[in-house]
Formats: C-alpha cells, sequence, structure tokens
C-alpha cells in the first residue's frame, strides 16, 4: 500500500488533476452510455459528463465552498478528493474524486477518504456523506467507501426513457 502524502491543491495542479479526472471518468461515462444508449445517454447524462472539467476547475475558485486535495505518491499526484464542511449542519461531504487508474487498488482511494475524514473531525463535523452510483463502473469506489467506514446507504435508482 502507497500512502500518499496530502496536500491542498492549488490551480497549477489542474492540468494533471484533469487527466486524471478524464482516466478515472471515462470508463463511467462509456458505462453510462451503455446502459443508457447512445440516444437516451445523449439526451439525459452526456452534457452533465461534459462539464466535469468546468466542475473541477470550479472547486479551485475563489469563494467555492469545497477544500480540493491532492494525493502524491512518490512527488506524483495520483488522485484527488473535494470536501465540504457545512457548519450550518455539521456534515462534511466528499465531492468530486478521483485515483488514477494507474493508481487504482493501491489504498490511495482508502487515504484520501480517511484523510478528508480527519479534517470533518477537525471541523467538528457531525456526520459525512458521499454520493456514487450503483452500477459496476463504480464498484471500486463503494468498495474505497466501505473501507472508510461508510456503512450506512440509501439505495436511489434513477429511471430515463426517451419520449
Amino acid at each position: 500500500m502507497n500512502i500518499p502524502k496530502m496536500r491542498r491543491a492549488g490551480n497549477h495542479d489542474l492540468p494533471v488533476l484533469q487527466k486524471i479526472r478524464a482516466a478515472a471518468f471515462t470508463p463511467v461515462s462509456a458505462s453510462f452510455c451503455k446502459m443508457l444508449g447512445e440516444s437516451l445517454y445523449e439526451l439525459v447524462q452526456a452534457r452533465e459528463d461534459e462539464a466535469q472539467p468546468e466542475l473541477l476547475a470550479s472547486l479551485l475558485a475563489h469563494g467555492s465552498p469545497w477544500e480540493l486535495f491532492v494525493a502524491e505518491v512518490a512527488g506524483e499526484v495520483a488522485g484527488f478528493v473535494a470536501l465540504r464542511l457545512n457548519q450550518e449542519t455539521l456534515v462534511g461531504e466528499i465531492g468530486l474524486n478521483a485515483v488514477h487508474p494507474d493508481h487504482a487498488g493501491q489504498g490511495i482511494g482508502t487515504a484520501m477518504y480517511e484523510f478528508a475524514l480527519s479534517r470533518m473531525k477537525a471541523g467538528d463535523m457531525r456526520a459525512a456523506t458521499v454520493a456514487t452510483g450503483g452500477d459496476e463502473s463504480h464498484a471500486p469506489a463503494r468498495r474505497a467507501y466501505r473501507k472508510a467506514g461508510f456503512a450506512r446507504q440509501i439505495p436511489s435508482v434513477w429511471m430515463c426513457r426517451e419520449l
């Protein structure tokens, strides 16, 4: 297991973070397209997938409620995790995150989530949440979240059809 060094992300990290995001989420988008069919995928999901680069960049924007951290292994950025501390509800949230597929299965995701949880505890959060897909392409994420202690869940189904 490679224990990553965690540090706050900066604008200079954005190009490598975008590469990690693309490498990690391209298979997810392909899975969604296969499940929905190309026509329905284009109607209901493609825009959200195409907006991910802007979403990631917005996490670094001044005034963003999100904190963005990178996970470095041997000086190389291997992943990233966004988290938000809601001082009103005292609920912390893990948002957009990814580990580069070249580093998958090495415990980096679990270490990132444990880091995020420690930030939440230090920020006096009382609970933590994370959302993920129930499809096969999200199975590694679900395993890592469970390893980090996320044991309770509310199943959800998103249903689509063409008109």
